[in-house]
């Protein structure tokens, strides 16, 4: 099977890095396309192609090599990139809702809102909260001098899964769990539902339903990702402890880190006719 699994991971990977890159390319070389929407979605592709890179090409490595063995500062680099950009993926998405809020729901004041100058702001903040993120995770993780084992039951160093072997007091992981849920989990996904929320209160005054379709429809491609990205996840983290088992762990891994980076440019490029015209422009995007 590892010559088809090889097979099957390179062209995910490929698939990944290349989508994602066109979409990056369309937004950078259509004039049209320089507004915030788009500025966020180019750095969504930038942070999904980082994000997968994290973990992948160690696991086609150790699939030519049949060696599956990682050393543990190489571990804890893995570790703080995909934290890093998994952060930042959570924190664009969140960004994205809240420029569709202003767009729709203050179109008067969208250019003050989100200008230039702000997304940029925007932009590095999200950046430098998640560097935090997973330099703070980092540090607790080289807290850990006890490990009951060295084997990981996933395809590259997931931060749960390093805190499980862990010898120290239960009381650490779940304070270290629950922030994370909380800074990640809660927050984001509370910013989301209230955009969203005031979204629909706004759509359900217009009084045509073509009006209220094309003001909803820019909304579409990104709740798509919003519920692959924050579904994947949960069912990766939160799914029933009594049915867990390590390959519907590895599965649920492979899905948020792996399907996740890979689908995005699909939902976000089919579901939009601006990126769609941009590509078909450049001549690299067939229908």
């Amino acid at each position: 099977m590892q010559p088809i699994l090889f097979g099957l991971i390179l062209s995910i990977y490929l698939v990944t890095v290349l989508g994602n890159l066109l979409i990056i390319l369309a937004v950078t070389s259509d004039s049209h396309l320089h507004t915030p929407m788009y500025f966020f979605l180019s750095n969504l592709s930038l942070a999904d192609i980082c994000f997968i890179s994290s973990t992948v090409p160690k696991l086609i490595v150790d699939i030519l090599t049949h060696r599956s063995i990682i050393s543990y500062r190489d571990c804890l680099t893995q570790m703080s990139l995909f934290l890093l950009f998994g952060c930042m993926d959570d924190m664009l998405l969140t960004v994205m809702a809240y420029d569709r809020f202003v767009a729709i729901c203050h179109p008067l004041h969208y250019a003050v809102f989100m200008s230039p100058h702000r997304c940029v702001i925007l932009l590095l903040l999200l950046v430098f909260f998640s560097l935090l993120v997973s330099q703070a995770h980092n540090l607790i993780a080289l807290q850990i001098t006890c490990f009951k084992d060295v084997e990981i039951a996933s395809f590259f160093c997931d931060p749960s899964q390093l805190l499980d072997l862990s010898c120290s007091d239960a009381l650490v992981k779940s304070i270290v769990t629950y922030m994370l849920v909380i800074l990640f989990g809660f927050f984001p996904m509370s910013g989301i539902i209230f955009s969203y929320y005031k979204i629909v209160s706004v759509l359900l005054r217009i009084p045509s339903s073509g009006g209220r379709y094309k003001a909803f429809s820019t909304c579409g491609s990104h709740l798509s990702g919003v519920c692959l990205f924050y579904g994947t996840s949960i069912g990766t983290y939160f799914g029933s402890s009594a049915s867990y088992t390590h390959s519907k762990g590895m599965v649920a891994s492979l899905m948020y880190s792996v399907i996740t980076p890979m689908l995005n440019p699909f939902i976000y490029s089919l579901r939009n006719r601006d990126i769609l015209s941009t590509l078909k422009r450049l001549r690299f995007w067939k229908i």
